[in-house]
């Protein structure tokens, strides 16, 4: 059976999260709801400016798969794995900017409560959960179940995913092989809850996917080139709506390819002019103070790294504990901020 992915380094990925791919997987990710995703950026849809290089389109169905990959492999639960599965199938065109639209930059949550509505109203889901007697409850949030979710900065498979698929991406983070030798060492281990959660068998592991996931860490966790590119579509988006092109619900059934192309044929000029400027814009200005007649942006987003557990001498520990390296990575992070503020040469 066929989950219809193009590409072959993201195919030859996700073989690596689980060399099993169990059928009710192909039945449960085919349905139209989950396929939506094929259209949706992992990356903040950078692909439609310069500001952040890539190697390829990433989506958001590409990345559910992944999650429910890894929770299969370390779970064989077919409710968490569904859950992981469909834990993102209410994401918009866009992804998180419909956060930023509602001002949730640092928990970036705004969607999360979509999903029992999403599953609910599918006939497919629907009858493929009643055929399995499972629950919309038991697959509603992938936050009941610990390796699939849970709180920052824990490792879980969706933190896990993100990392190692957008590390593949973009900054050339993660290679196939040294995801190999980093998904392989994992397992299951009991953090200081007492609560189940993904960490690495050996320090030295851990050490290098945390230093390989810090390139992924800086870019999504204050860099303005990212700030840069959530803030625009924001703006952009939130003018195409106010002027009555472009409704938000249009998120939901456009693919980010589609709305692009309603940006770039606005019959306002000043919103097709501002988006072809963002479009082969290559670098940003920054600035600690606010610049005038730029578009000049601040924000303070969330952070996002991981302080996975490390088994040492028998014992699970923090890396930030087990290893000097391990905390002076972290603490970078958590500290690190880039200037105020970002600007580019545009009037919207």
């Amino acid at each position: 059976m066929d989950l219809g992915i193009q590409n072959k380094e993201i195919s030859e990925y996700l073989k690596v999260l689980s060399s099993e791919i169990p059928e009710f997987l192909y039945e449960y990710a085919t349905v139209k709801e989950m396929q939506r995703l094929k259209g949706i950026s992992m990356i903040s849809a950078c692909e439609h400016t310069k500001l952040i290089p890539y190697k390829f389109f990433h989506t958001r169905y590409e990345h559910s798969l992944g999650v429910a990959l890894i929770v299969w492999n370390f779970t064989k639960s077919r409710k968490q794995t569904i859950a992981g599965l469909y834990h993102d199938i209410a994401t918009p065109a866009f992804s998180h900017v419909v956060d930023y639209i509602h001002g949730d930059y640092e928990k970036q949550e705004t969607t999360e409560g979509l999903t029992e509505k999403f599953i609910a109203e599918s006939n497919e889901i629907t009858k493929l959960l009643k055929r399995d007697n499972i629950k919309i409850n038991d697959v509603k949030d992938y936050h009941l179940y610990p390796i699939a979710d849970n709180d920052s900065p824990k490792l879980s498979a969706d933190r896990l995913e993100y990392t190692l698929s957008d590390g593949l991406v973009t900054q050339d983070a993660f290679s196939i092989e040294s995801i190999k030798k980093i998904y392989n060492n994992l397992t299951i281990l009991k953090n200081e809850k007492e609560e189940e959660e993904l960490g690495f068998k050996n320090l030295d592991i851990a050490e290098e996917y945390i230093t390989r996931a810090s390139k992924m860490w800086h870019l999504f966790s204050g860099n303005n080139e990212n700030n840069m590119v959530m803030q625009f579509w924001t703006d952009i988006l939130k003018k195409m709506a106010n002027e009555g092109y472009i409704k938000e619900e249009d998120l939901y059934k456009h693919s980010e390819a589609e709305i692009v192309n309603m940006i770039e044929k606005c019959p306002n000029e000043n919103i097709s002019k501002a988006f072809k400027i963002f479009k082969n814009s290559e670098k940003i200005g920054r600035s600690e103070e606010i610049v005038k007649g730029k578009y000049c942006i601040s924000v303070k987003n969330k952070k996002r790294y991981t302080n996975p557990l490390v088994l040492v001498d028998g014992k699970a520990k923090r890396i930030n504990q087990a290893s000097l390296k391990g905390k002076e990575i972290i603490e970078e992070i958590k500290n690190y901020n880039d200037t105020q503020y970002a600007y580019l040469d545009i009037d919207i």
